[in-house]
């Protein structure tokens, strides 16, 4: 299983403050250093952490993969077809959400998800829709032309008992099985941490993980090199 690493807070923590660091981007080569397999941001339209300039500077300097992760729409479709990273990863985008909230609605949004997807193709940019756990999005996932998706494991990880954390845990595994025998690649993120990471490792359907909010959380104590060899440590140990 590949993991990648999600810089958004870096840049959080910077624009908090004003100036230039952190820097996501140092940020970004320290996660590659120890063990990273890839590099995550959002380029969101209010650009309230990742900046333009950013995504430029981490195009340059990531060597593993930059996953670009954005919404739909014109003006970050043509960011993504100007830097292009080595996949993009289309997103649902709510103005005043923390954090993405749910998975992509390729269902009701077929049409103007395709079109992006084809203008990103056409740039030789990978594209991952990021869904919910339903048979039904992920067979439009399919239909639009996606390369992979990547499983939102929101509810998984945010399970108050073990019971219901064990009941959408099956629910991942059969969707990853389900995607994987559509010939979808399948990608699972959003909420995954030190401790839940582990019955996931166990679904061999998952290529890839993305983690970023419980990474940064540890690097506060112990610092990112350390936190993603810990991290890398875990997921490795599927292989």
């Amino acid at each position: 299983m590949r993991l990648s690493i999600n810089i958004d807070h870096v840049a959080t923590l910077r624009n908090a403050r004003g100036g230039n660091v952190p820097d996501p981007v140092a940020a970004a080569l320290v996660a590659e250093k120890a063990g990273a397999d890839g590099i995550v941001c959002h380029l969101r339209e209010d650009r309230r952490h990742i900046r333009d300039d950013d995504v430029r500077r981490l195009r340059e300097a990531v060597t593993t993969k930059l996953d670009l992760e954005m919404a739909a729409t014109p003006e970050i479709i043509a960011v993504a077809r100007r830097i292009k990273p080595e996949l993009a990863t289309i997103v649902p985008e709510r103005r005043r959400e923390l954090t993405t909230e749910g998975g992509l609605d390729v269902v009701r949004r077929r049409a103007s998800v395709q079109r992006a997807i084809s203008e990103l193709h056409q740039r030789g940019i990978a594209v991952s829709l990021f869904v919910d756990p339903r048979v039904d999005q992920v067979e439009a996932s399919k239909e639009v032309g996606a390369d992979m998706i990547e499983i939102h494991t929101g509810e998984y990880a945010n399970a108050q008992s073990v019971s219901k954390r064990k009941r959408f845990l099956r629910q991942l595994r059969s969707i990853a099985k389900f995607a994987a025998g559509l010939e979808l690649g399948v990608n699972a993120g959003h909420g995954l941490d030190y401790d839940n990471i582990k019955p996931v490792l166990g679904i061999r359907e998952i290529d890839e993980v993305s983690i970023g909010h419980a990474i940064m959380v540890r690097a506060v104590y112990v610092g990112i090199e350390k936190a993603v060899r810990e991290m890398v440590k875990l997921v490795k140990r599927r292989e």
